[in-house]
């Protein structure tokens, strides 16, 4: 495609929800993005609505280690670079707790959630690092509070680690390090729609909001949560 100096932000978890949002509000403030998640026909369509030359769409199964180099490729060959990376990609689990819970979805969440985002650290960081860019992480506040019996819970609070750790690692490049950590979002992540939590549209302005800060600024964390109710009058 042609020669543009518009930065690029490559998306994991993109056909819905916050990476969905995230790609709509980035391409609004200039980005072009690399979208990416298992769903192609939504992924296509997102590309269809942002325009051509904009918005490139890769199918990826984040728990695949090759399966994410060939989307960090595809990235690169179609675009020239890459920016910045929301590992964004994430599942829950089944309830029960650690008493009951069915082992086969803890296994799920760890390779998505964990795993899944450090292959995604694993196969971009060097083209981020060589464009000084900025590494954005979906953690939540379940990583940042103990939720009784919760592997979910423990996941996120490994995708907090990560942030903390990769920061360090990079330290001096001059490549950034965000962890975005929402509360409640309504989301397909939920079975039934949740009226009274955050939009996802809320989170993707807390990620171009640290993308946006000026090089000499560092934005570390991000903790996003919906304004508790107003109390009802006597």
């Amino acid at each position: 495609m042609p020669e543009s100096d518009d930065k690029v932000l490559l998306i994991t978890g993109a056909s819905s929800g916050i990476g969905a949002a995230t790609a709509r509000l980035a391409v609004e403030q200039g980005y072009r993005v690399a979208l990416s998640a298992r769903t192609e026909q939504r992924l296509e369509a997102l590309v269809a609505e942002l325009g051509p030359g904009r918005a490139l769409a890769q199918r990826c199964d984040v728990t695949d280690y090759e399966d994410q180099k060939r989307m960090v490729a595809a990235a690169l060959e179609y675009f020239g670079r890459i920016d910045a990376v929301f590992a964004n990609a994430g599942t829950g689990g089944e309830p029960g707790g650690f008493s009951a819970a069915p082992v086969a979805s803890w296994k799920t969440m760890v390779d998505v959630n964990i795993l899944g985002v450090a292959y995604t650290l694993r196969a971009s960081l060097e083209e981020v690092k060589k464009r000084r860019g900025h590494v954005v992480m979906t953690g939540s506040v379940a990583g940042r509070r103990t939720l009784a019996g919760s592997m979910y819970s423990a996941t996120k609070w490994a995708v907090s680690a990560i942030g903390y750790g990769l920061r360090e690692e990079i330290k001096g490049s001059g490549a950034r390090v965000t962890l975005i950590e929402p509360g409640m979002v309504d989301t397909p992540f939920f079975d039934e729609p949740k009226p009274d939590a955050l939009k996802p549209e809320d989170i993707a302005r807390a990620v171009v909001y640290a993308l946006s800060q000026p090089a000499h600024v560092d934005v570390h964390e991000l903790m996003v949560l919906p304004t508790p109710p107003l109390e009802q009058a006597d």
